[in-house]
Parts: structure tokens; C-alpha cells; sequence
């Protein structure tokens, strides 16, 4: 199955490029690859030669010119391709024949096979997004390869809709797993569709709405753009939680003046813009800083303010934050409190809050909390941030009784729940720090390739998230 992002992106750049090229491409239309194969042989008229003694791109006068010779050579050498029961020189020719095409794309851009190819045209009965596709897929001749991960996950995602009017975690997410895996090309290309909407004002009418796009690029490391970015939305959820998420990952950097700065910043922003519910956030940063006793102060007085205006209104008790924060801090009673009151509007706090408190050794508690969470998969993600938490510990007998919980969540679901299996991958990289996750990876691929539609449209983020977490050993943004 194709990319969609790629189509997306096809679509945005086929505007600008048609406005160049397309008076040589409706001066020559379209070149059928069987005509194109015919003309291989035909001999240049005088008239139709350019300088370097080729000719030009002519079909209807009978003259195959430069590019079209370059595009029957790459069709050949696909048609070997398919003719190989051997994978590497499948792969060795089918490299060959994309280095054509780019050639043709480079070497002679004002041709209409250039312009055909760059707007993903079809060229005869040659699909040349179908070869690109082809192309990437190259990554699953290993198939226990990361990027043979990233590509068939990538496969599954619903496709962005255009014109883009929100962002999408679930792409966003692709983009920051291909930067932590090497790939930034393909990063930077799923990113700039979503960075262009941004820039084109997207964020200073977005009042309440978490684009996701600076939190993405702060994982990337474009610290600057995603500061630009954040900088611009007056929103209080979405301006701290981004300063917020900014700020770890400056921390994971360990760039400890960012990390004050933005803590600093996001507790200014806050104070002065009287936002009240994000202020477990601002906790989590002073405390991720270094300002342990503002972090503390800060905490405790927005608690109080928030039970005090939850006695009067009998409304929504406290923001689910303040449970992370308070585990955080090493509030194990309060934290569990917490948790029990947003726990079912945000089941995301479960494993936060859980694995938090088990790495100030507070483990008991937590396994005991996890044992009577309901659903299957959240459980399962409890399991795997306990195991991580108390291997850091030096904890091995209290980690395997936790494998065996999560082995049997998995086990029970015969197979059948994704995302718990990328769970039991991400506790098995913890456990036993070797390869073998590997395959429990590819199964959780497998079961996602198998569910139902509504089961694919919702797997990929988490599915991203947990390869992040195995590679990188740092966390997707909560």
C-alpha cells in the first residue's frame, strides 16, 4: 500500500512546479512508457539535436532526446528487478533505476518526464509513486529491521487530509521516530507540510488547540522553531504544555540554562496570564530544573486551590497533571489520590503516575495500583513503565514477577491486542537489554496489520511511541 503523506506532499509541491514546467509539458504532453521504450532506437533529426549531441524531448517529432533515453533505461532495469528471485539484486537494481529517474529530475528538469515525475504523473502505464513506494519498502528485506518498523507502520496511518487544518500526532510522531532513527530526510518531509501550515498564521487562531507541531520539533531538536512557534499561541494549555515539553527535552539534552529558562518562562507565563489548571506542569519543569523548593511551594498551594474550589462546585476535582507532578515530587499517597479521581477521563496518568513512584521506590504501591486497573492495554502499559523503573533500581526479582504479569496479559489476548505486545517489546529491551524484542515488535505490526480499521487508525502513535522509547530509551511527550 502506498504512503499518503507522500501523495500530500505531491499534491503541495505540484502547484509550484507546474507553474514552471508547464509549457514544455503541454508544448510535448505526456510520454507513454511504450512509446518511449519504441523511440529508444530512433535516430535525432538535425534540428531536434541540443548541444551535447543528444536530442531533444520530442515525441512527436520522433526523437527520444536525453531523459527519455535515461527513462527506458531505469524501466529496464526494473523489469530485471522483477525477474530476480534474488532479494540483494533486486534491491541493488531497483536502486539503480531510482538514480535514473533523479537523474532526470537534475539533469534535465525543463522536460516533460521531469515535471511528470516530480508531480507523481503516471508516464504511460508506469506509476511512478507505486516505484516509490517500492523504493522505500526496500528497509523490509530485513525484516526485524527498525526502518522496516517505521515504513509499515507508516503504511498504516490514516491519511492526512488536504489542505491541512490540524495537526496529526499520529504523522507528527512518524517524523520524530525517523529523526531518532537516523533517517532525517524523511523526517524533514513528513514535517513540512504541518511546519508551512504553522507558518502560514495557523497558530494564532488556535485558541485551545494543541498543534503538537512545536512539541514534535522540540524532539528533533529545532529548538529555535519550536520556541518561535510556541511563542505565538496565547492559549494557556497549549503555551505550557509545549514550554513544558521544550524543556524536557533540553533536559534530555542535557542543556540544564535551556531547561531553567524555559521553567522560569512557563511559571512567568503562567502567574501572569492566570492560568490555573497547567500549573502541574509548571511544577514538573521547576522540578525537572533543579528548583526543587519552587517546584514544592508551587505544588502544594495549587493543590490546596484546587480542593478548595472543588468543595465548592462539586465539579471536575483537580487536572490530571497535579497527579503526575505529585508523583513527581514524592507524594506517593497524594499522587495515588489523585490518580483515582482523572484516571478514567485520562487513563495516559496510569502508567505515568505509576512508573514515577516505583522509580523513588515506592514499587509496592504501584504494582498494587496496577493489578486493579480494568483495561487490558493501559494495565499492560503500567507493567512495562514498572519493569523499566525498577531495572533502573537494580530490582531484577520484583522486574521478572512483573514480566510474568505482563507475558500473561499478552498471552491471554492470543495475539490479538497490538498494542499490548509493543508494551511486552518495551519491557523486554528493559529486561533483558538484547534483541529479542524484536520479534514482539514485528507481532505487534502483524496484529495491527490484522485488526479492524478502527483498531489501525488509532494503534500508530502508541506504536511509535514504544519503538522511540526502545531505541532511544527516551519517552514519546505524554
Amino acid at each position: 500500500m502506498a504512503s499518503a503523506l507522500s501523495r500530500v506532499l505531491a499534491v503541495l509541491r505540484t502547484a509550484a512546479v507546474a507553474a514552471l514546467f508547464l509549457p514544455a509539458a503541454v508544448a510535448a504532453g505526456p510520454v507513454p512508457a511504450q512509446d518511449a521504450v519504441a523511440q529508444e532506437g530512433a535516430a535525432p533529426t538535425m534540428a531536434a539535436q541540443d548541444q551535447d549531441g543528444g536530442g531533444a524531448d520530442n515525441p512527436a517529432a520522433g526523437t527520444p532526446g536525453p531523459a527519455n533515453r535515461l527513462f527506458v533505461q531505469a524501466l529496464q532495469l526494473i523489469r530485471q528487478a522483477d525477474n530476480t528471485y534474488d532479494v540483494a539484486e533486486e534491491g541493488r537494481l531497483l536502486k539503480e533505476a531510482d538514480k535514473l529517474f533523479n537523474d532526470i529530475v537534475t539533469k534535465y528538469p525543463d522536460s516533460p518526464l521531469a515535471v511528470q515525475l516530480v508531480t507523481n504523473q503516471f508516464v504511460g502505464d508506469f506509476d511512478f509513486y507505486e516505484f516509490r513506494s517500492r523504493i522505500r519498502a526496500l528497509v523490509c528485506n530485513d525484516a526485524l529491521n527498525s526502518l522496516c518498523f517505521l515504513h509499515r507502520i507508516g503504511e498504516m496511518l490514516p491519511p492526512v487530509e488536504t489542505p491541512i487544518t490540524a495537526a496529526r500526532w499520529d504523522w507528527l510522531s512518524l517524523a520524530v521516530a525517523y529523526q531518532q532513527l537516523g533517517d532525517t530526510g524523511r523526517a524533514k518531509e513528513i514535517m513540512a507540510p504541518f511546519v508551512s501550515v504553522v507558518r502560514r498564521g495557523g497558530v494564532a487562531d488556535s485558541s485551545g488547540q494543541d498543534l503538537f507541531v512545536a512539541r514534535a520539533l522540540s524532539l528533533m531538536g529545532q529548538t529555535p522553531l519550536a520556541l518561535d512557534i510556541t511563542r505565538q499561541i496565547n492559549d494557556c494549555s497549549t503555551r505550557i504544555y509545549n514550554l513544558a515539553d521544550i524543556a524536557k527535552a533540553a533536559a534530555w539534552r542535557g542543556d540544564s540554562g535551556l531547561t531553567n529558562a524555559l521553567a522560569d518562562e512557563a511559571k512567568s507565563y503562567a502567574s501572569s496570564h492566570g492560568c490555573a489548571w497547567e500549573l502541574g506542569l509548571v511544577a514538573q519543569t521547576l522540578l525537572r530544573a533543579g528548583k526543587e523548593a519552587q517546584a514544592r511551594t508551587l505544588f502544594l498551594n495549587t493543590v490546596e486551590t484546587q480542593f478548595s474550589k472543588f468543595k465548592e462546585s462539586r465539579g471536575d476535582c483537580c487536572p490530571p497533571e497535579l497527579a503526575v507532578a505529585a508523583a513527581d515530587i514524592g507524594e506517593p499517597k497524594l499522587a495515588l489520590g489523585l490518580l483515582s479521581t482523572v484516571q478514567d477521563e485520562n487513563p495516559w496518568t496510569i502508567p505515568a503516575v505509576l512508573g514515577r513512584l516505583a522509580k523513588r521506590g515506592e514499587a509496592g504501591q504501584a504494582v498494587a495500583y496496577a493489578e486493579q486497573v480494568a483495561d487490558i492495554d493501559t494495565r499492560g502499559e503500567a507493567y512495562a513503565e514498572l519493569v523499566e523503573a525498577v531495572m533502573k533500581r537494580g530490582e531484577p526479582a520484583v522486574a521478572n514477577d512483573l514480566m510474568n504479569r505482563l507475558n500473561k496479559l499478552a498471552d491471554d489476548a492470543a495475539g490479538r491486542r497490538p498494542g499490548l505486545l509493543a508494551q511486552r517489546a518495551k519491557a523486554e529491551k528493559a529486561f533483558y537489554n538484547d534483541d529479542r524484542w524484536r520479534r514482539t515488535f514485528q507481532l505487534a505490526i502483524n496484529a495491527a496489520e490484522k485488526a479492524s480499521n478502527f483498531v489501525r487508525r488509532d494503534i500508530g502513535a502508541p506504536l511509535l511511541a514504544a519503538l522511540v522509547r526502545i531505541e532511544s530509551g527516551l519517552p514519546m511527550l505524554d
